[in-house]
């Protein structure tokens, strides 16, 4: 038993039941331009036909929106009733969607080199070794794969919703190796009740080069609105962007290791 993946399997478990910010289906106006409406880049290109992972992606949306343009879908997710969203979402629409409860850190369920795209949702921030999730992606994964996906920022995880008369704190410390402890002021920028990890750019970036892939565009989507009321997440979001997005392409290896370079004797 993983006490982090049962704690955030009863959190989302939860949110799914009460219906709470991404843990709502997709509407049929979502449907009228799919890739509009969870792929706005445009990263994943046309999936007719491709083996498309939806990671830590339950709730609902992805998967059946993917499974509406032809892809063949699997979805996994930490959650069984985020999951039972997307059952439900895809029997309405009589769309194929297979789903694995599992979590995005450990992917044992699925094969070797099964998946020619992996778009996914906001979601690493609930374990504690991203490096380790990169690495099982990177198992699953086809040489040339097309991985999309959305982390929180450090400095967001670190800094409460409402400023301070002096501006933003950063009231937790960068280097920690712990879940951040629950946040003082409920909003978008934490899901209340998770267990979250604060992950460095070490890890969010390098991790990522280091299990085989390599970075091809870097997006910071915007959700500030300097016209908001302080203390809300569009008037933070002004100063601190809660988002990062990235699009990788899985290589046919690993990177190699420091010991694997070959450098210049001193």
């Amino acid at each position: 038993m993983n006490p982090i993946h049962d704690h955030n399997r009863r959190a989302w478990d939860e949110r799914a039941r009460r219906g709470q910010r991404f843990a709502r289906p997709a509407i049929d106006a979502d449907f009228d331009n799919p890739m509009k409406t969870m792929d706005g880049p445009g990263w994943l290109g046309d999936v007719t036909g491709q083996r498309v992972l939806c990671l830590g992606a339950g709730g609902g949306r992805h998967g059946p929106l993917l499974a509406s343009l032809g892809a063949r879908v699997t979805v996994v997710d930490i959650s069984p009733a985020m999951l039972e969203l997307d059952r439900e979402a895809a029997d309405a629409r009589s769309l194929q969607v297979e789903t694995v409860e599992a979590s995005i850190d450990d992917l044992s369920a699925l094969p070797e080199a099964a998946f020619e795209a992996v778009i996914q949702p906001v979601s690493t921030c609930y374990v504690p070794d991203i490096r380790l999730a990169y690495r099982e992606i990177a198992r699953v994964t086809k040489p040339g794969a097309i991985y999309s996906s959305r982390h929180k920022q450090p400095a967001s995880l670190q800094s409460g919703l409402a400023p301070s008369p002096a501006g933003f704190i950063i009231g937790e410390p960068y280097y920690s190796n712990g879940p951040l402890p629950p946040p003082q002021q409920a909003g978008p920028h934490r899901e209340q009740g998770t267990m979250e990890f604060l992950h460095k750019w070490g890890d969010l970036l390098g991790g990522l080069c280091q299990a085989g892939f390599v970075l091809e565009d870097v997006l910071e989507p915007r959700f500030g609105d300097p016209a908001a009321q302080p203390g809300t997440f569009e008037y933070r979001g002004h100063y601190l962007a809660p988002y990062i997005q990235l699009k990788a392409r899985r290589t046919d290896s690993p990177a190699p290791t420091a010991a694997e370079i070959w450098t210049p004797e001193k």
